[in-house]
């Protein structure tokens, strides 16, 4: 099976590729339904050949997903000279209006149906094949035998299922919240008018425990907190804020009495019917004999450190389902799938619909907050460069405090004697040790240790005293570095450009669920 991945913007495309994705998926300016990811745009074509030629055999489609109305077809239509110029080998759609469109400008490039189209039948695959779709990406809804009668019945259309990632109560783009309250389905058009029930915010628990120890019965004191005539909440602030984020609070409908749904209020958000996060990864032969060719994960905005774990993950499951490897060797690769930031998962509607229907809030941490990655090594006389700016820039500072006025020299002197912070050190050379470009995204101090992530690499720790940071430009020793510095590390470690650096998370919790909003 085929491994598609996302890529919101040119550093996750090469990640996406670097980690094992065969094919990865980007969106197009404005005619993605992933608006809020960095998508690409202006000259950034010329960085996806290069990249494309790096990773010989990679494939790349493009999201163009949305319900295009006649502007927005006009405006893709003046912006065909540029769409021209990226090496697309396939455009995801759900609009048919656009396939005469793309059939006539990029005859080259394959028509991809969009999850968002909600195909879940064979014979809507058969049409879909005859106006000139040669894959389909089945809506979430289809389950995993319903997709081997759609292989039976055309085996020359390619399927792709989304088999990781977030999922929603609309799950195909459409609205489900009928079918999830009722069981009558919108789509099928028996709408209940789920949207317009009384729905009202209550309590499981009427026995809250403040943080100080203290206990309230919630049946007494909650009524007053929404009062409209201004009387006073009988909680304070903070109290209140806890009991929001305490995971207590429910959403239940004036006819359902006990059927709950968790409701989390965060500090700029409200969660209610939250899913859980769709995971297969333990299931892929299952997918595999069910008749799918391409399993896609989903994820355009996603971090980097998100997409790089996630597709390792499935590319050692794949490998060992192929038997490029063993089980054994796959497993704790899968096994670190937990070390990324997820909600509780489910495996959909692919075994049974009651799974697709059950809710969440929050999300779990992850143990690891990624501090950066490696560009590349320094070598030859750019190397030599660093060493050489470094002993010219202690030169000098030296030449600077002889030439000082004795009393001021003597006043410098005594002050970095007081704060030996403020020394600049410049890097020398160390036997055996090398240095690597390197992309800070965190802020991390010097002796922080580090463990290093790549495609092959499960982690390999880093000592905080086995590294030293430095500036290439000036070659200077740096005490910490962030996203505005530039940065290298010196180290005997051998570093594979594209490996992934990160740090503990301090406040993981294992078995924790932190409600942080993701």
């Amino acid at each position: 099976m085929e491994l598609v991945c996302p890529a919101g913007n040119i550093e996750k495309l090469s990640y996406a590729y670097n980690y094992g994705a065969d094919t990865a998926y980007i969106g197009l300016k404005k005619f993605s339904l992933r608006v809020k990811a960095d998508n690409f745009y202006e000259d950034e074509y010329n960085r996806v050949i290069e990249l494309k030629k790096r990773f010989p055999g990679k494939r790349l489609f493009c999201a163009l997903n949305i319900a295009f109305h006649n502007q927005d077809i006009k405006a893709f239509l003046d912006n065909l000279d540029y769409f021209k110029q990226y090496p697309i080998d396939a455009f995801i759609v759900q609009d048919l209006g656009m396939v005469d469109i793309l059939q006539k400008n990029f005859p080259n490039a394959h028509l991809h149906l969009s999850t968002q189209a909600s195909c879940m039948n064979k014979e809507a695959v058969k049409m879909y094949n005859r106006i000139g779709f040669k894959r389909v990406v089945l809506g979430r809804e289809t389950s995993l035998n319903e997709i081997r009668e759609i292989k039976d019945a055309n085996p020359d259309v390619e399927l792709e299922c989304f088999a990781h990632g977030a999922m929603c109560i609309a799950y195909s783009g459409r609205c489900l919240m009928s079918a999830y309250l009722t069981g009558r389905s919108a789509q099928s058009g028996f709408c209940s008018q789920s949207c317009r029930w009384d729905f009202d915010v209550g309590i499981k628990n009427p026995e809250f425990h403040l943080s100080d120890g203290k206990t309230v019965n919630l049946l007494e004191t909650v009524p007053s907190l929404s009062c409209a005539d201004g009387s006073q909440s009988k909680l304070t602030q903070a109290q209140a804020k806890a009991l929001a984020q305490s995971g207590n609070l429910v959403l239940q409908e004036h006819k359902r009495p006990g059927e709950y749904f968790p409701v989390f209020e965060g500090d700029d958000f409200t969660a209610i019917l939250s899913s859980k996060d769709l995971c297969m990864i333990d299931h892929l032969a299952d997918m595999k004999k069910a008749g799918v060719d391409a399993i896609k994960v989903e994820g355009r905005m996603k971090s980097i450190y998100y997409v790089s774990m996630v597709t390792r993950a499935y590319r050692k499951a794949l490998d060992a389902l192929e038997g490029k490897i063993s089980a054994e060797e796959a497993a704790p690769f899968i096994s670190s799938l937990k070390e990324v930031p997820h909600r509780e998962s489910t495996t959909g509607f692919y075994y049974s619909r009651a799974h697709a229907d059950e809710t969440t809030v929050g999300a779990s941490d992850s143990p690891y907050d990624m501090a950066g990655s490696v560009i590349e090594e320094i070598t030859g006389s750019d190397l030599e460069k660093v060493f050489k700016n470094g002993e010219e820039l202690e030169k000098a500072r030296q030449k600077e405090l002889e030439e000082m006025d004795p009393r001021m020299r003597s006043a410098v002197e005594k002050d970095l004697e007081e704060h030996p912070e403020k020394v600049v050190h410049s890097v020398k050379k160390i036997d055996g040790y090398r240095l690597y470009l390197y992309e800070s995204l965190n802020k991390t101090d010097k002796g922080t240790d580090l463990e290093l992530v790549s495609p092959d690499i499960l982690s390999e720790k880093l000592c905080g005293n086995d590294y030293i940071f430095v500036n290439p430009k000036n070659g200077t020793i740096l005490d910490w570095v962030n996203p505005d510095h530039d940065c290298a590390i010196y180290t005997k470690a051998e570093i594979p450009a594209g490996t992934i650096i990160r740090t503990k998370n301090p406040d993981f919790v294992e078995g924790q669920v932190r409600y942080t909003g993701r």
